[in-house]
């Protein structure tokens, strides 16, 4: 699931010192390994929405080659499978909900829908030293939904300084959660003049992102991410996103980065 609306700062902080707190004790015997900032991020104000909401976010980012990593991008991986090639493990991560504050003419007529937090595991094959592909299944730790991402990233050589990645993403979702996001409910179609929904499990999204690092000093540089996403299948038909949202999902952040 594309990760749409932010916790609040302090929400994520705790969350994020509760799953770091075994990574970070590793990473502070090599600092190169442990990057900071603060940021900007800016995506649509609900799944499927056509609005966007900024807010300010945290930057954390700790990559322990064959033991895990954590980010605020792309959430906790624990490496329980190395090989030459092949690792797995351990996959978590949160997903953002839906905030009554950023529902606008929809307010009080839908659902808001807290973040709710992922866990399950995930599979990596190193083609090259500069393309990966992979998966994750993971589902909901206090709900009924399940999700599936497959995704293929190329990390092409850098240009001067520059250091860039590409990535591109497929998501699904079981019918729990794809009626969570998407559905409509008889209670709401009237509400809002539209056929009610019942979606089924299937694809949910196609992404395209673009992740840039621009070093300023040493231990310094500004991270950027741009990504653009199609919904498919029942999340791209529903009234909600033919009436009053957008099949097209943009989103961007933009961080100054510290490396500890």
């Amino acid at each position: 699931m594309q990760k749409y609306r932010p916790f609040p700062l302090r929400a994520r902080l705790l969350l994020a010192a509760c799953l770091l707190w075994p990574l970070g004790c590793i990473a502070a015997t090599d600092p190169d390994l442990f990057a900071v900032g603060v940021g900007m991020q800016r995506m649509p104000s609900w799944p499927g929405g056509k609005n966007q909401h900024s807010e300010p976010v945290p930057y954390l980012d700790i990559d322990l080659p064959g033991r895990g990593s954590f980010s605020t991008l792309d959430g906790l991986q624990i490496d329980l499978i190395r090989g030459d090639a092949w690792h797995g493990g351990i996959h978590g991560d949160y997903q953002w909900g839906r905030s009554r504050d950023d529902l606008g003419s929809l307010r009080g007529k839908i659902a808001s829908l807290p973040p709710r937090i992922n866990l399950g595991g995930f599979l990596e094959w190193q083609l090259t030293r500069q393309i990966d592909v992979g998966g994750n299944l993971s589902h909901d730790i206090n709900g009924a939904g399940a999700y599936l991402e497959l995704y293929a990233e190329w990390d092409p050589p850098p240009t001067g300084l520059l250091e860039h990645a590409v990535t591109l993403r497929w998501q699904a979702m079981n019918a729990p959660a794809m009626n969570r996001f998407f559905g409509v409910t008889p209670q709401a179609a009237r509400a809002l003049s539209i056929p009610a929904w019942q979606p089924g499990a299937g694809g949910q999204l196609a992404s395209l992102e673009y992740e840039l690092f621009v070093p300023t000093s040493r231990r310094t540089g500004v991270a950027l991410a741009l990504v653009y996403g199609r919904l498919l299948g029942d999340a791209a038909d529903s009234p909600l996103v033919t009436r009053y949202g957008s099949r097209t999902q943009l989103s961007e952040s933009l961080a100054f980065v510290y490396r500890l």
